[in-house]
């Protein structure tokens, strides 16, 4: 037996989300993995890997939107990365990586039975897919990218560290609250203050003291510690061609500070082939729950190839 079920955590922003403990590498390390419909069923699963430091919940929306339709909804598989969400941990020495996090989603795939998927990845875990892509090509039954691409932009990773440590480290519960919801706002400028309380629950706990607590291991933020605004990372485009064989949706976000609307539009060039979107009027995450996006992801999931009988390379 590859995996078992657990209970849920305490949070109530977890309630309606119940997950499965996977196993993957060595000491029994365990990442958390919700699914969403009946993985037996013929339709290929869409398979949700979010960004650097977040978790599931920025799919939470996935199964009632795309429900809205009359076309049957595909299972859903999210997956927590080690040390975001409801995952462990990896070891205090072992660092995390994009090639880590593809191993270890594979690992959960395998353990699942899943041998062919439409995967989607939001920022970093669109980095994941191409890892993972590199490894497994036949897994890939077509690939949703939301503010991924070959190359992140420093200066979003950069705000993004300072961010999370800025807030982690008031003391003051009434800051907490006044800084988080302007941080969001920059990102979401029409929300109010019911989804904007959604969003923080989305990323921090508040102690009794109203400090906030990232729902993420905090060696995640330490790691971003060496880059700074002026630092050019090199794109991997060689990454990003392992994803050619299959069909592709290009998805970014109008206010998104991860990746560069030039990144995007060279991707969009080098696969002519691809769907894209642009989400306006929003920052990243994508909250994917607009008909919009919704829309996009469901026609882009019912053309996909179907599942295949033959044995994966």
């Amino acid at each position: 037996m590859f995996w078992r079920k657990t209970s849920n955590t305490d949070l109530p922003q977890f309630a309606g989300m119940p997950v499965n403990s996977i196993c993957v590498g060595h000491a029994d390390r365990m990442l958390a993995v919700h699914i969403h419909g009946d993985l037996r069923q013929s339709q290929m699963p869409i398979v949700c890997l979010p960004g650097y430091v977040r978790n599931m919940l920025d799919f939470s929306e996935l199964p009632t939107g795309l429900g809205r339709g009359t076309a049957p909804v595909p299972p859903l598989v999210m997956i927590d990365l080690a040390g975001r969400g409801r995952s462990a941990p990896l070891p205090a020495k072992v660092p995390y990586s994009t090639l880590s996090d593809a191993q270890d989603a594979l690992a959960v795939l395998d353990a699942l039975g899943i041998a062919r998927a439409v995967i989607c990845g939001q920022g970093h875990g669109g980095q994941v897919a191409m890892v993972m892509a590199r490894d497994r090509p036949r897994l890939f039954g077509g690939t949703i990218l939301i503010d991924a691409g070959p190359a992140v932009d420093p200066r979003g990773l950069v705000r993004l560290r300072n961010n999370l440590r800025h807030i982690t480290g008031l003391k003051d519960s009434r800051l907490v609250s006044a800084d988080l919801r302007k941080i969001l706002l920059t990102d979401y400028p029409d929300a109010n203050e019911t989804k904007l309380e959604k969003l923080i629950e989305r990323l921090f706990r508040l102690d009794s003291r109203g400090r906030a607590h990232g729902l993420y291991d905090d060696r995640l933020v330490s790691q971003l510690e060496h880059l700074s605004f002026d630092d050019v990372l090199e794109p991997q485009w060689a990454l990003f061609d392992c994803l050619s064989h299959a069909p592709m949706l290009l998805m970014r976000s109008q206010f998104g500070d991860t990746l560069r609307g030039s990144t995007f539009d060279e991707m969009a060039r080098r696969r002519q082939d691809a769907r894209t979107l642009v989400i306006e009027g929003r920052g990243s995450p994508a909250l994917l729950e607009t008909a919009q996006e919704l829309d996009a992801i469901a026609s882009f999931a019912a053309d996909c190839e179907p599942p295949t009988s033959e044995a994966d390379d």
